[in-house]
């Protein structure tokens, strides 16, 4: 179940990916229902998402400890 979580989570995010604002407000959510080791793959998927909508940078604030 909580795998099927993840992939719904990465699903959303990438959907809105075209704004910064609604990209965070998901990350922001995503941390509160997903588990520790999650939250590591998430940051990591994230990392190279910004690669290629370098806009979404300002939300890696929310996930470095």
């Amino acid at each position: 179940m909580a795998r099927a979580m993840f992939e719904y989570t990465k699903t959303v995010l990438d959907k809105v990916s075209f704004d910064p604002v609604l990209f965070c407000k998901e990350v922001k959510k995503a941390l509160q229902r997903l588990l520790p080791h999650e939250i590591e793959e998430l940051r990591i998927w994230i990392e190279a998402l910004t690669r290629k909508h370098p806009e979404l940078n300002q939300c890696l604030i929310y996930l470095n400890p």
